[in-house]
């Protein structure tokens, strides 16, 4: 479904993310520029948009008077430095266009309660395969795991088997031993972040607020 970069409005601008609705019925709501008292009628007319649209949940950020509503995640950058335990390294196998696609999927469902989390798309496969960071991890053929590195900075992780996400996420560092890694988690995700914070990672910023709509 299309997203609405610049949705104009009498009571101001903002941006709609809607390619989320056929897959976990949400939209977004990116506040630009409201005008003065008009936030909640710039909100309804946008969340009817959204609703007109198929999304059963809506969800806004981007400017202070949303406090008003109930707070529905905090995404926070955590940082740290990769150190891996050599005793908790599995193997690495690099995602080719023979693999995106069981890749995509595989990340698609472990991210399907993930707050935060945008669905991957067949279109999305060339950007997948472009940086050459995305990883299957194994062992003894055995899939533990997926993940997906720009540089240092972690833009997936996911165990495919139960308490696996340690053993991936030591194999995933071992790519940047001793640089400073970086990421992105939601405040609901609560095991994630004990799991990083366990690892040394630390929050070094907020960087959005999403408000139920």
């Amino acid at each position: 479904m299309k997203d609405f970069p610049i949705f104009p409005t009498e009571y101001g601008v903002a941006s709609l993310i809607l390619k989320e609705i056929p897959y976990r019925r949400e939209a977004y709501i990116r506040v630009r520029d409201a005008q003065a008292d008009c936030l909640e009628p710039l909100l309804g007319e946008c969340a009817a948009f959204c609703r007109m649209a198929g999304a059963e949940r809506v969800y806004a950020a981007g400017h202070e008077a949303l406090e008003g509503h109930p707070l529905y995640t905090i995404v926070y950058e955590m940082a740290g430095e990769a150190k891996a335990d050599p005793e908790k390294v599995e193997r690495l196998f690099p995602v080719t266009e023979k693999t995106v696609s069981r890749w995509r999927e595989a990340y698609n469902k472990a991210m399907t309660r993930v707050d935060n989390a945008g669905t991957l798309e067949a279109r999305d496969e060339a950007w997948i395969l472009a940086g050459g960071g995305a990883y299957f991890i194994h062992r003894e053929g055995t899939p533990l795991g997926i993940g997906w590195l720009e540089g240092e900075r972690l833009l997936a992780v996911a165990a495919l088997e139960p308490g696996m996400g340690e053993r991936v996420m030591h194999t995933l560092m071992s790519l940047i031993e001793d640089r400073r890694m970086t990421l992105e988690v939601a405040s609901t995700n609560e095991r994630a972040i004990g799991l990083y914070e366990k690892l040394g990672f630390l929050k070094i910023r907020e960087i959005t607020r999403w408000y139920r709509v």
